[in-house]
């Protein structure tokens, strides 16, 4: 998963839209916006992280690719959901190759999964002071979520290279555009349509990752339950699109609820880190993906958590843009692109 290659593609496979970026590195260390497309997948293709409608999701890829006239056929993407493990763990310090040799054994201690069913990697992050441990993370994932997200891309004509997890390719996006000071402690959330990512970074080490299976997808489940609307109806709102008044203050009371019961899991989350971490306050929360734009969802996390908050721009250094692009629609998408952009970073600049 950690494998890498130029001059890929990043292709985020939502349940709700698929993302794709494609980004050229400058001579200047900067970066160029090449191609970028957006293509919605109908409801119920991707449910829970899984593919349950493969089809639907190759002719998305293949429209991106044929209307944005991207020709690189090469694609990262990334995971995230319940078959993903990723754990920071300390072991004794030793040599790569052992470590090559051990880390089954070590897994098999964290992954709550038969590790024959499991894709295992792993990253070395440091070695501590006295040079008797080292922390290192280590991810897990089922095979069989691999081989259905490369699948759906062999289908649509492409070629899968890389497969990452969605929290490090936020941190990817993190690390270029907000050029972090090493002791600047914050929290990456992503709300997708069915699962929320959130991690915690010191400067541009990795800390802690949590995968939450609620998203805004969670938001249109109640409007469509305590107004007795469609699914379409329930999108309008969720939007902030009111008919009336009447309506406003139906759906803004709904909105306070659901964005409650996210607030809640991660308010449960960062406790939990910082529980069984040394690391000091976090300073700030970034918020990414379709879910940020919920009406409100922004005060209310900051409100609550205490926590200055504010939109992931995930095209703040990018100083080039394709025709056609101003800067006023990336700024409006950037939040929704982090882990699209993460992903064509890391394959870019590796």
């Amino acid at each position: 998963m950690f494998a890498t290659n130029k001059q890929l593609v990043g292709l985020d496979i939502g349940s709700a839209v698929i993302k794709a970026v494609e980004l050229r590195p400058l001579t200047d260390g900067d970066y160029e916006l090449t191609s970028l497309g957006m293509e919605p997948l109908p409801p119920d293709t991707i449910v829970d992280g899984a593919i349950i409608s493969k089809i639907p999701v190759a002719e998305a890829i293949t429209k991106i690719f044929k209307e944005k006239q991207i020709k690189n056929r090469k694609i990262a993407t990334s995971l995230s959901g319940h078959s993903v493990i990723v754990k920071k763990i300390t072991v004794p310090l030793q040599t790569s190759e052992e470590l090559e040799e051990s880390i089954q054994w070590e897994a098999e201690q964290y992954i709550p999964f038969e590790i024959s069913d499991v894709h295992i990697d792993y990253h070395i992050l440091k070695e501590d002071s006295a040079g008797k441990n080292m922390d290192i993370v280590l991810v897990a994932v089922k095979k069989e979520k691999i081989t259905d997200h490369t699948s759906v891309i062999s289908m649509a004509g492409k070629v899968p290279v890389v497969v990452d997890v969605d929290a490090f390719a936020l941190q990817n996006a993190y690390e270029l555009n907000y050029q972090p000071a090493s002791d600047a402690v914050v929290a990456l959330l992503n709300i997708g349509a069915s699962t929320m990512t959130i991690s915690v970074v010191r400067g541009a080490e990795f800390t802690f990752t949590r995968d939450i299976t609620i998203g805004a997808n969670h938001y249109s489940d109640f409007f469509q339950k305590e107004m007795h609307i469609t699914q379409e109806e329930a999108e309008r709102l969720k939007r902030g699109d009111y008919r009336d008044t009447e309506e406003r203050q139906q759906a803004e009371k709904t909105l306070r609820t659901v964005s409650e019961i996210l607030v809640l899991e991660i308010q449960k989350t960062l406790d939990y880190f910082k529980a069984t971490s040394s690391t000091v306050e976090i300073t700030k929360l970034y918020l990414s993906g379709g879910g940020s734009h919920t009406p409100g969802l922004r005060n209310h996390f900051q409100q609550r958590l205490q926590i200055p908050t504010e939109p992931f721009d995930a095209f703040r250094t990018i100083k080039q843009l394709p025709a056609g692009f101003t800067r006023n629609y990336l700024d409006t998408i950037a939040p929704d692109m982090a882990v699209a952009v993460g992903l064509a970073l890391r394959s870019a600049r590796e």
